[in-house]
């Protein structure tokens, strides 16, 4: 047999080995990407509500339902200044402690709403009890609402302007956002969220953008939370775990691709 024709089927030979261990590799890479996406638990996907209620409640209350595969509360808008407190509900199926959530939600033209975790029943409500990733209309929401009777009696030196600590991305009344990294999408426009919680830190994300983060009951965290407006809420924020929840705050809302990632 010639040199050359002994180099051909060598080079032939090394070519099948190569294709024939392709097949071997693919099924590692997707158990991998499988286990990985495996570790969410999605609390709403669009076709169903199992696992939600109202807050004290065993039921849904009226308006929050299901409207082109999104959770919707389906209401018109209501002003601040008549806002005596609404229906939030709660994925009461689980508790959660440490985790990554994430979701996708967008809001009407001076909408306003939140999300909650760690919530726990039998209070007034999630806000005095649980820490919230503020969901608002940074833009127009002062323009349209009356925020001057609300805002007045926590000192502010304009009340009737949307407060930093009330700004979308926010830890409501606890820590403000980073402006400089905000991207918040107009009205009606889609936007996405991540909370990470962990007792070393919060973190606060918005469409990809680190807002802010802090350390969970720490000495500064304590100190703003004696400072301000939970001077009269002596259990807010100091559950480990428990429920999380979106509010109403009398405004249309919607939320999609709701998942939670246990940490």
């Amino acid at each position: 047999m010639s040199k050359i024709l002994k180099l051909s089927l060598f080079l032939l030979l090394v070519i099948a080995c190569k294709n024939q261990s392709k097949p071997a590799d693919e099924p590692e890479t997707t158990n991998a990407n499988t286990e990985k996406e495996s570790e969410w638990i999605s609390l709403f996907d669009g076709g169903s509500l199992e696992g939600w209620r109202g807050y004290n409640m065993d039921s849904l209350p009226p308006g929050w339902t299901i409207k082109d595969s999104t959770l919707t509360f389906d209401t018109e808008l209501g002003m601040e200044q008549n806002y005596t407190g609404g229906k939030d509900i709660i994925y009461g199926a689980e508790e959660f402690d440490n985790f990554e959530l994430y979701l996708e939600w967008k809001i009407p033209e001076g909408g306003n709403s939140g999300i909650f975790y760690h919530v726990k029943e039998g209070y007034d409500g999630p806000p005095v009890v649980a820490p919230e990733y503020q969901l608002i209309d940074d833009e127009n929401y002062a323009n349209i609402h009356d925020l001057v009777g609300y805002n007045s009696q926590f000192g502010a030196e304009h009340p009737e302007l949307l407060q930093d600590w009330q700004k979308t991305g926010a830890d409501y009344a606890m820590h403000v956002a980073d402006e400089s990294q905000k991207q918040l999408n107009p009205v009606m426009e889609w936007n996405t969220t991540k909370i990470v919680f962990t007792p070393e830190k919060v973190e606060h994300w918005l469409n990809g953008k680190k807002l802010l983060e802090f350390v969970p009951w720490s000495e500064e965290w304590n100190a703003k939370k004696a400072s301000g407006k939970w001077d009269n809420a002596p259990d807010y924020g100091k559950f480990k775990t428990g429920y999380i929840a979106l509010q109403d705050h009398s405004s249309p809302i919607w939320f999609r691709n709701i998942k939670i990632k246990k940490l």
